[in-house]
């Protein structure tokens, strides 16, 4: 798969928050809008989804089988057994406020964050959850939070806010402290969701750009993959060896003659593009 496939037909109108789950050797990713959870496994090629009882944007894969699912009504637990969804912990995001972008970090935490749900016109917050159930806020001031990742030697938080069009890295020792990673400033898109490989390089989908971007550790554009929709949304590295990159894309916002294309907008694309993807830990809860 050295060339970009379309692998499921999923017509999302905001697919979101791919994650790759070990256990279950599936590629997980939410529409979204459409309030729905779907799956990939690449060993069958066999997909599926599941109707949410609420709209969901992330997930942490659990050690103990499962998902965690930030949503908008807080923190959820999706079985994969029975596919019931349960509400762990209850949160109030506040008014018109959902679920964004999140992902397991190195210090065994998920972090995820909020949005305005009106085009992010209020700020969020990045939220971090431990194995213990806690949760607190950590970063606030952003807009759209999407990209949340981190550098392999764990020194470097890598954050966007999409309004603002700029990735910043922050100190994970000091989180007061951040420099500007790259941006999109002038450019007719932003940057989405993105994902780490183990080389330390930042693959970053670009909505309205239709690419993902390979970043350098030094803020480099290292490659280009362009996609054959306007509005990827996010990445993941998946697979049994994390060899593939999977990528969701969004027809919201584009007229409905494009969810009808041959390779239509909404779809879950992948390639394998010669680096692996970084584990991430699983939720120990």
């Amino acid at each position: 798969m050295n060339e970009l496939s379309c692998i499921v037909e999923s017509a999302d109108k905001l697919g979101e928050g791919p994650c790759w789950a070990p256990r279950e050797g599936r590629l997980y990713w939410f529409d979204i809008k459409g309030a729905r959870l779907s799956w990939y496994e690449p060993e069958g090629g066999l997909s599926d989804s599941a109707e949410l009882p609420m709209r969901a944007s992330a997930a942490a894969p659990m050690a103990s089988g499962g998902l965690l699912l930030a949503t908008e009504r807080g923190l959820a637990v999706f079985d994969s057994q029975t596919r019931e969804v349960e509400l762990r912990q209850p949160m109030d995001l506040g008014p018109g406020f959902r679920s964004n972008d999140g992902v397991m970090l190195g210090d065994g935490c998920f972090w995820w964050s909020s949005m305005d749900d009106d085009g992010g016109k209020r700020p969020g917050v990045i939220f971090r959850t431990c194995a213990d159930g806690f949760t607190e806020p950590v970063i606030s001031g952003i807009h759209i939070a999407n990209s949340l990742a981190l550098s392999p030697d764990g020194s470097r938080l890598y954050l966007a806010d999409s309004v603002r069009k700029t990735i910043w890295t922050y100190d994970t020792a000091d989180l007061a402290r951040r420099e500007v990673f790259a941006q999109t400033i002038g450019e007719a898109g932003v940057p989405d969701g993105s994902a780490m490989d183990a080389e330390g390089f930042l693959w970053n989908a670009q909505w309205g750009l239709s690419r993902v971007v390979r970043y350098a550790p030094d803020g480099r554009i290292d490659r280009v993959i362009e996609v054959p929709v306007e509005q990827p949304s996010c990445c993941a590295f998946g697979g049994p060896d994390l060899a593939t990159l999977f990528i969701t894309t969004a027809w919201e916002y584009l007229a409905e003659s494009a969810a009808t294309a041959p390779l239509r907008a909404g779809h879950l694309f992948a390639i394998e593009p010669g680096v692996k993807g970084l584990a991430l830990p699983l939720f120990q809860a």
